[in-house]
């Protein structure tokens, strides 16, 4: 087992001789966890197929789930892709930095392992200066999946990378909570129109208005489980998000769903499980339940984004068996908060009618 090096960093301006040592575990082919807007991301040379090995044997991570490649310049993707098409220039010119990510067709210089043995590659640019630091001082890019053990709901605070990956890495780079807190939405513009593979922190609508036409592939928006061949984006082909209980989503209008979180809190209850309900501000006071949580106002989706995976985290620190969560509707961040949610259920959804 390593000793895991914990580096405090300032999220706004960081300390560069701190980001020197982590940038220096990149270049060996170490193990870095480091923030972004979205989530901790945990990095690794992407060029170096060893480092991307350890990467995800660290996180026990399936081999055909490809991780994101994160540049820490815009021109660094022509290194990495064979074709940036024009739609592609003007999305990189609205929206990176930022957590948008977009899957290129993939050149020669990328090893086979970065991108699960596809012929594509998932590439982003963080907005954030933490990572943007290390992406630069290492002079690599980074392949950097969510920085937590696979099929756990992503880290959104250096603590949470710890308390998966402690021992299992080299070094985190502290800088406080991810302001955004799901990942960023996968764009895949190899096809046409271009296709959302997974919603995320750059909402459906916002793309609609530059590109005009934007699909949502089906598994984007499913609320039961799809067969996938071969995954072309993190985050559409295994359970992720999920914490240790088993997750019950109820969906629909909210005087139909707050009765039947009721309902269920108190079945669960009665069978002696330890119930928690992750609720909003509006609903919290109706439930009784051994754990009550509010994600956040429903007319605040960044905020309900924001808080998801750390109260899922929460649940499990205490010790409810099921949890009950509310839908919220598939609007902006809604519908990633959805995509996270159902995922985490194994799409156990419960449709409430009034």
């Amino acid at each position: 087992m390593k000793k895991t090096l914990v580096l405090k960093v300032d999220s706004q301006e960081p300390e560069i001789e701190k980001i020197l040592i982590a940038a220096d575990f990149i270049k060996k082919g170490g193990l870095v966890a480091f923030p972004t807007e979205t989530v901790y991301g945990l990095g690794a040379d992407a060029l170096n197929p060893k480092a991307v090995l350890a990467l995800f044997e660290a996180k026990k991570r399936p081999l055909d789930n490809p991780p994101i490649v994160h540049v820490g310049n815009p021109k660094d993707v022509y290194k990495l892709a064979t074709e940036i098409p024009p739609k592609a220039e003007r999305l990189i010119k609205a929206f990176w930095p930022g957590p948008l990510t977009l899957i290129f067709k993939r050149s020669k210089i990328v090893p086979d392992v970065t991108v699960a043995g596809l012929d594509t590659i998932a590439v982003r640019m963080p907005r954030h200066n933490v990572a943007l630091a290390l992406l630069r001082k290492s002079n690599r890019p980074i392949a950097a999946p969510s920085a937590n053990l696979a099929g756990k709901p992503s880290p959104t605070s250096a603590k949470h990378v710890l308390d998966d990956l402690h021992g299992r890495i080299d070094a985190v780079l502290d800088a406080g909570p991810t302001s955004i807190g799901v990942e960023s939405t996968v764009l895949d513009i190899t096809v046409d129109p271009p296709q959302i593979l997974r919603p995320g922190g750059t909402p459906y609508e916002v793309l609609k208005k530059i590109l005009g036409r934007v699909e949502l592939h089906p598994v984007a928006v499913a609320d039961k489980e799809l067969p996938i061949e071969r995954a072309r984006s993190p985050g559409v082909k295994h359970k992720h998000y999920a914490p240790n209980a088993e997750v019950i989503v109820v969906e629909g209008e909210v005087s139909a769903v707050i009765g039947k979180v009721k309902e269920l809190a108190e079945f669960y209850m009665r069978e002696s499980n330890r119930v928690g309900v992750l609720a909003t501000d509006e609903t919290a006071g109706y439930y009784r339940a051994d754990v009550v949580k509010s994600l956040g106002s429903r007319s605040d989706l960044t905020v309900i984004a924001k808080n998801l995976f750390g109260l899922l985290r929460e649940f499990d620190s205490e010790k409810v068996s099921v949890i009950i969560a509310e839908g919220i509707p598939l609007e902006g961040l809604g519908l990633a908060v959805m995509n996270r949610l159902r995922k985490a259920s194994g799409y156990k959804i419960v449709k409430a009618s009034g």
